[in-house]
C-alpha cells in the first residue's frame, strides 16, 4: 500500500528570512527556490510581495522560471479594516505575483484583534471571510495561516474556532493552525487538534515555531492526529528561536513514521540542501543538527565506538547514509584503541603491522589533548602523529629557523615580515616575505622557501585560520590553540598547534599542513629530492 502523503511548505524564504542574522539577496531566493523544487518540496513561500521591494523583485523575476515539482506561494495578511478587498493593497499584490497558491494569515486570538488590530470580532471575521474569498475568485489555492491559533483557542476556543470556519465557508483549501509564540506542549496540541477535527472538515496543516525547544515535536503530534500540511524551514531559520526544521521533520516523518514527504532519492541529499541554504544564508552550519549535522553521527567514547564497529545500530537510530550523512569517529582523550583503529581505517592507513605500537598511540594522544591538542577538525595533524610513531614518516624539510618581525610607523600603518631558512636534502634555503599579519608572512616566506624543490606547493591554499584561548585566567601567557584549514582544488584537510606563543602554534599547524599536502602528492617522496631538483627547476623557469 502506498504512503499516505504529507503536503511539505517550505518557508525559509519568507519565515526564516525574519530569524537573527539570516538574509538572503534575490539571487540566493532564487537559488534556493529552484534547489527545494529539486528537493520535491510541494510549496516554496517566497516572500511578502506587498511588503518590502526585495520580495517583489524575487516574485517579478520567479515569473520567467520554471518550477518542475513545486508550487511558488506568495505571502501577506488578509485585508485592512475600512477597505473592500478589491481595494486593498495587499491583496492586489499578491494577485500581481502571479503565483497558482497564496498563502494568507490572520488573528485568531482575540487578544490580537481586540488590541492590536482594535477592531470587533465580526469585523475580523469579516475580513477574513471577504479576503478568502476574493482570492479564491482568481483562482487561486488559498493556504490559510490562522496565527496565534493554539494560544487564541486556549484563550477563547469557541472564537477560535469561529476564525477557521470563516475562512473554510470562504473556500479555503487548507487551515494551517499556528503556533506562532512556539509556547505549545505536545499533549496540548494534540488534544487541541482533535477537537478541531470535529468541527472542520477543511484538510488542516501545522506551523511550529520552536521557542519550548518542541517545533519538531509539536509537528509530529500534529501529523499524528490528522494534519496533512507541514510548514517548516531548512535548518529550523526564523524569527527568535526558529521554525520547526524540515531537516529534521522529513526524515521523521518518512523514514520512521512511515508518511511519503519527498521521493527518497531525495531524503538521502537532506545533508547536502542544509548546507548549500546555510552557505548562502552565510552562516556556519550547525554541527548538533539531528540527522543533517556534522556531529549527528559522530562518536567519541570508546565503548562507543567499539559497538559502533560491531554493530552501528549499537548506537545510531538510522544509517547516516539514509539522508546523505556520514559517520565520523573522533579522536580524543576519551579514545581507546577502538577509536584508533577505525579512525586509521577511515583515513586509509593500515595499522594491521603496527599492532604493538597502537598502545603508545593512544597514549600520546591522551598526553597531547591534556596540553590542549583537540584532533576532532584536525585529521591531517592526527594522521601525521600515526605515521610518526609508527616510524612510516621522513621529513620534507627540516626548520633552521624563522623570525617574524612586526613593524608599526607613525603613520599608524603596521607591517610584517617573516624570514625562514629550511633544509631540504642537505640544501639550505633562506627567504623572506610580507603579510597581512604575522602568520601570513610566515606562511608566504616558507612557500618561497620551499616552492624549487615542490613547485606544486602553490596549489595549495590555507581557507581558515581560528585561534582559541585554552585558560583564560593566565591572560595574554595563556596557551593558544590554532586551527588551520586548508585545500586544493580536490580536498580539505585541517591541522593544529598549540603554545603559549601564537606564532609558534600557527607554526605547527601550518608546517603541519604542507607536510600533509606533499605526502598525498602520489609523485612525491620525501627524499631523493636532489635528484628532482634540475626537473623542479625547470619547471619553476617555464612557469
Amino acid at each position: 500500500m502506498a504512503a499516505e502523503k504529507i503536503h511539505i511548505f517550505d518557508t525559509t524564504l519568507r519565515d526564516g528570512t525574519q530569524g537573527e542574522k539570516v538574509a538572503f539577496s534575490v539571487e540566493d531566493k532564487l537559488r534556493i527556490a529552484h534547489r527545494l523544487d529539486q528537493a520535491g518540496i510541494d510549496y516554496i513561500e517566497g516572500g511578502w510581495p506587498g511588503s518590502n521591494p526585495k520580495d517583489m523583485d524575487f516574485f517579478e523575476r520567479a515569473k520567467s522560471r520554471e518550477f518542475q515539482h513545486a508550487k511558488l506561494v506568495a505571502f501577506g495578511s488578509t485585508q485592512r479594516c475600512g477597505h473592500s478587498a478589491e481595494e486593498d493593497e495587499n491583496l492586489q499584490s499578491l494577485i500581481s505575483a502571479e503565483t497558482p497558491a497564496i498563502s494568507i494569515f490572520g488573528k485568531s486570538w482575540t487578544l490580537h484583534v481586540e488590541e492590536a488590530l482594535k477592531i470587533s470580532r465580526q469585523e475580523n471575521l469579516d475580513l477574513i471571510s471577504n479576503s478568502v474569498a476574493f482570492l479564491k475568485e482568481h483562482d487561486k489555492e488559498v493556504i490559510y495561516d490562522a496565527e496565534h491559533f493554539f494560544d487564541g483557542y486556549k484563550d477563547d476556543s469557541g472564537y477560535a474556532l469561529q476564525t477557521i470556519k470563516a475562512a473554510a465557508n470562504a473556500g479555503a483549501d487548507v487551515l494551517v493552525l499556528c503556533d506562532t509564540n512556539g509556547g505549545t506542549l505536545p499533549h496540548e496540541m494534540s488534544r487541541i487538534i482533535d477537537e478541531v477535527r470535529e468541527e472542520v472538515d477543511t484538510p488542516l496543516g501545522i506551523h511550529a515555531h520552536n521557542d519550548g525547544d518542541l517545533a519538531t515535536a509539536n509537528t509530529l503530534s500534529a501529523i499524528e492526529h490528522g494534519c496533512r500540511h507541514v510548514q517548516g524551514t531548512v535548518n529550523g531559520y526564523g524569527e527568535r528561536c526558529g521554525n520547526a526544521n524540515l531537516c529534521a521533520v522529513i526524515p521523521n516523518l518518512q523514514l520512521k513514521m512511515g508518511f511519503e514527504c519527498i521521493p527518497n532519492e531525495q531524503v538521502s541529499r537532506l545533508t547536502s540542501l542544509s548546507h548549500f541554504v546555510s552557505e548562502l544564508a552565510n552562516l556556519a552550519h550547525s554541527n548538533r543538527m539531528p540527522y543533517v549535522g556534522n556531529s549527528a553521527f559522530a562518536h567519541k567514547g570508546g565503548v562507543h565506538v567499539s559497538a559502533v564497529m560491531k554493530n552501528a545500530t549499537t548506537y545510531e537510530h538510522i544509517e547516516p547514509e539514509q539522508v546523505g550523512n556520514k559517520r565520523r569517529v573522533l579522536v580524543s582523550d576519551l579514545s581507546g584503541k577502538s577509536n584508533i583503529s577505525y579512525k586509521a581505517e577511515e583515513l586509509g592507513i593500515d595499522l594491521d603491522q603496527y599492532r604493538e605500537r597502537v598502545p603508545e598511540i593512544v597514549e600520546r594522544l591522551k598526553e597531547l589533548e591534556n596540553k590542549g591538542y583537540q584532533f576532532e577538525a584536525a585529521d591531517a595533524s592526527f594522521e601525521l602523529l600515526i605515521n610518526k610513531i609508527t616510524e612510516n614518516w621522513s621529513d620534507y624539510f627540516q626548520l633552521e629557523g624563522f623570525r617574524v618581525i612586526i613593524e608599526k610607523n607613525a603613520s599608524e600603518q603596521t607591517r610584517s615580515e617573516a624570514t625562514i631558512r629550511v633544509n631540504v636534502d642537505g640544501q639550505t634555503e633562506h627567504s623572506a616575505a610580507e603579510g597581512n599579519g604575522p602568520v601570513h608572512a610566515l606562511d608566504q616566506a616558507l612557500r618561497k622557501a620551499l616552492y624549487k624543490f615542490y613547485p606544486e606547493i602553490s596549489k595549495m591554499q590555507l581557507t581558515d585560520y581560528k585561534v582559541r584561548v585554552l585558560n583564560e585566567k593566565d591572560g595574554t601567557s595563556a596557551n593558544v590553540r590554532v586551527l588551520i584549514d586548508s585545500a586544493n582544488e580536490y580536498t580539505n584537510w585541517g591541522t593544529i598547534g598549540v603554545s603559549s606563543n601564537i606564532i609558534e602554534a600557527s607554526w605547527q599547524a601550518l608546517s603541519d599542513s604542507v607536510c600533509y599536502y606533499m605526502a598525498k602528492q602520489t609523485d612525491r617522496k620525501p627524499g631523493g629530492n636532489q635528484q628532482k631538483l634540475e626537473t623542479a627547476k625547470s619547471e619553476v623557469e617555464e612557469e
